[in-house]
């Protein structure tokens, strides 16, 4: 067994204009560290399959998600808030995402791959139940989530989100379902200026202040998420993988660096390995500083591959 590392073409054609920090050179500045490093080579590559009507609203409102259907343009862009744009290839993107977790998580279940990552775009941790925002359209980790509760029959599902903004879309969707753990660390007061005081028995809300290092996120991480995790048990565990925390992220104001996605991954995967068989299913998210992210993603992937 190995790591899968799943996307799909037309994530390269979602595109918000030439301005826009979620671009398609995010998914390029990924596969060149991963060819320049050869791990490339060891991975198992699978094509992502569009997510349902049906999955999609596990997650999300049966309005919503036609709303979306009804939103994508012939031509030009169209905004469902004022961050988040559609172009004619937006909506098969933002399906393919959200199936590259349905299908990450089928073969993580099967035994085929020890665990996942997939390189996909738009991002989702943003979408709430009836809402676009932050750049996402469909909430990708929550689709995946919702498949392994419902098509696997599992109970416990954990979900870690290192985005240096708030996971609100996702706890938004599971803030009442006690099945499902939401472990998010994000800088505070920051977009979407929420998290802070919403959290409960299995909402594990940790903001972290302008300026943040290492120290700060690592503290946060042992002395709050692993003690929820280890009451909790997960049967599998899902990343949330964003990465403009980066130091050289300018969107983000933290300084993590790639040693800071090591050992995060590395403290998940030994939360993994003992509760959940091992089960990591991790979704991109931020990051648009492109040689940091590219870096970091590296990191993160070269420790889900390692025994």
């Amino acid at each position: 067994m190995n790591t899968a590392f799943l996307t799909h073409p037309v994530c390269l054609k979602h595109d918000m204009g030439a301005d826009h920090p979620e671009c398609p050179a995010r998914i390029h500045a990924i596969k060149d560290q991963l060819i320049t490093s050869g791990l490339w080579d060891f991975l198992s590559h699978h094509e992502a399959p569009k997510a349902s009507k049906d999955e999609l609203t596990r997650v999300h409102t049966s309005e919503y998600v036609e709303w979306v259907f009804n939103q994508t343009p012939h031509s030009g862009l169209i905004h469902l808030d004022g961050d988040t744009a559609m172009n004619p290839y937006s909506l098969n993107a933002a399906l393919h995402a959200a199936g590259a977790g349905i299908k990450a998580v089928d073969l993580v279940m099967s035994g085929q791959v020890r665990n996942a990552f997939c390189n996909v775009r738009p991002p989702g941790h943003h979408a709430g139940r009836s809402s676009a925002a932050g750049f996402c359209i469909f909430n990708n980790v929550a689709v995946a989530a919702a498949h392994a509760l419902e098509g696997y029959g599992l109970q416990r599902i954990a979900i870690a989100d290192f985005d240096v903004h708030h996971g609100n879309g996702t706890e938004d969707i599971f803030h009442d379902d006690p099945r499902v753990m939401l472990c998010s660390t994000f800088r505070h007061p920051y977009y979407p200026y929420c998290g802070a005081d919403s959290g409960n028995d299995h909402i594990i809300n940790v903001p972290l202040v302008t300026g943040s290092s290492g120290t700060q996120f690592r503290t946060a991480v042992t002395e709050q998420w692993l003690p929820a995790l280890e009451c909790f048990q997960p049967q599998f565990l899902f990343i949330s993988a964003g990465f403009d925390a980066h130091r050289e992220d300018s969107m983000g104001g933290l300084a993590l660096k790639e040693a800071d996605y090591l050992w995060v991954t590395e403290t998940l995967k030994d939360v993994a390995g003992r509760y959940a068989n091992g089960r990591i299913v991790s979704m991109l998210e931020g990051g648009y500083a492109l040689h940091a992210l590219g870096r970091s993603v590296l990191a993160h992937i070269k420790s889900l591959s390692l025994l």
